[in-house]
């Protein structure tokens, strides 16, 4: 196989291009030839040492298994649109491995048999899995009512939340008297845009929170919110409660808070119409002290400086809950999957097996250095994540022991949730001024049981 190099700032900031390591690259999708190649889809690495880990992954596959194998890199903003492309045009890869399908693809094609069971993958290793991966990868298919694995667990990660130390010092508050109270927390921030205000840095906003309905970290960080909010919108057998009084209060306080930073004025004017990229944009562009991002993909762009890395951009945990107690950590599995026509099903269950063997799975994790953590548990007893001298990474792995998962993993129906975009459109519909919380969170709550009323 062929690699690339990346500019790593420059693929983070921009989100753009498609890299590849086969013979020729992807840069618009078009639909591609049917062919019989062993064809792997992978989410675009942040830089060369995440590619390099996955490569000499494969490679030894290949070597033991006499098959070439046809890999392709794309980014966030494209892989799961392609991929669905693809499949309504019968010649889908034979693997993908999306950072996002999780909230929506994945449910929606396990549901409609379009993915193959991978029990088979799974099960040699099972015992190595957290509950939570299980968990995150155990859909329903429709055809036979039944659950099981229509996903190999790869990696997982938490929403973390960063800051500029350096930009609170300038506008004279240390970050040792950051309140660790819900609403402390947030004020503390907001305070800070004011005092940033008064020192003539009107560009630079307390809170870079998306309150778009295209982001998906929007539906990260919004349900991360019903989370602290208590929120519990479905049963244990994965049934609606959404309308329950209290589910529903906990919906309007989240709401009241989320779009709230936007209505005072402390989250930068453009967040309604961000992607996935742009809160990360302007974090990095010091436009706002602090941001809240799926896993360490921020500090990951900037270890080429070791000042700021080490020193200015700190990690650090959520607040408690607004009822005082530890905050339970939503957690995104990602996931690779086989689709249902694949042609090359057995070598596909071959090489993620090989992937997901211990050794391979912490090297190519450590080759993603932080942006992705294990779901074995075993392997965050590694001395890279237990007691790592990286400040961001061992902040990081403190979020995977108080854990929760998120709506998907227990109604496929909730995918369409993501799909709909319906917090998004809630959130935005608020911050425009075009709905109270208690109007948006009725409308979402309506939506949400007409999509399960009508689930198929």
């Amino acid at each position: 196989m062929r690699r690339r190099q990346f500019n790593q700032l420059s693929l983070f900031l921009a989100g753009l291009g498609l890299a590849s390591c086969s013979d020729s690259a992807v840069l618009n999708y078009r639909v591609p030839e049917k062919t019989s190649k062993f064809r792997v889809w992978w989410i675009q690495s942040f830089y060369p040492a995440e590619t390099e880990a996955l490569s000499q992954i494969v490679a030894e596959w290949e070597k033991n298994n006499n098959t070439k194998v046809e890999i392709t890199f794309y980014n966030d903003g494209s892989v799961n649109r392609d991929a669905e492309n693809a499949l309504n045009n019968g010649n889908p890869p034979d693997i993908l491995f999306s950072n996002t399908a999780e909230f929506a693809l994945y449910p929606k094609l396990a549901w409609q048999n379009k993915l193959v069971d991978v029990t088979d993958v799974v099960e040699p290793v099972k015992s190595l899995f957290s509950p939570i991966a299980l968990k995150a990868v155990s859909y329903k298919n429709s055809t036979n009512d039944k659950r099981s694995y229509y996903a190999v667990p790869i990696a997982q990660l938490a929403a973390g939340l960063h800051y500029w130390r350096d930009l609170l010092t300038d506008v004279g508050l240390s970050d040792t008297s950051i309140p660790r109270d819900w609403d402390g927390f947030w004020q503390f921030w907001e305070t800070a845009q004011v005092r940033a205000k008064g020192k003539d840095k009107k560009d630079i906003y307390g809170i870079a929170l998306p309150m778009s309905a295209e982001a998906t970290d929007t539906i990260f960080m919004f349900e991360q919110f019903l989370e602290a909010y208590g929120a519990d919108l479905l049963d244990d057998n994965g049934q609606l409660k959404a309308d329950d009084p209290e589910n529903r209060k906990a919906i309007i306080a989240a709401l009241s808070k989320y779009a709230g930073f936007y209505k005072s004025g402390h989250v930068p004017p453009k967040a309604t119409q961000w992607t996935d990229a742009d809160n990360n944009q302007v974090f990095l562009s010091k436009n706002s002290f602090m941001t809240a991002n799926p896993g360490l993909s921020i500090p990951a762009s900037q270890q080429f400086d070791p000042l700021v890395y080490n020193k200015k951009l700190v990690t650090t945990e959520w607040p408690l809950a607004p009822n005082g107690k530890p905050l339970n950590y939503l957690v995104a599995v990602k996931q690779a999957v086989i689709f249902a026509n694949s042609s090359n099903q057995g070598m596909a269950k071959s090489l993620l097996s090989h992937i997901i063997q211990p050794n391979n799975l912490l090297t190519y994790l450590k080759g993603a250095g932080g942006r992705y953590f294990p779901t074995m548990p075993k392997l965050l007893e590694d001395p890279y994540y237990k007691d790592s001298q990286d400040p961001h990474i061992l902040t990081a792995t403190k979020q995977f022991q108080n854990n929760s998962s998120f709506y998907t993993a227990q109604n496929p129906a909730y995918a369409e949730v993501g799909a709909q975009q319906i917090w998004g459109k809630a959130i935005r519909s608020i911050a425009s001024g075009n709905a109270t919380p208690e109007q948006a969170a009725e409308n979402a709550i309506a939506q949400i049981k007409n999509i399960f009323a009508q689930w198929k």
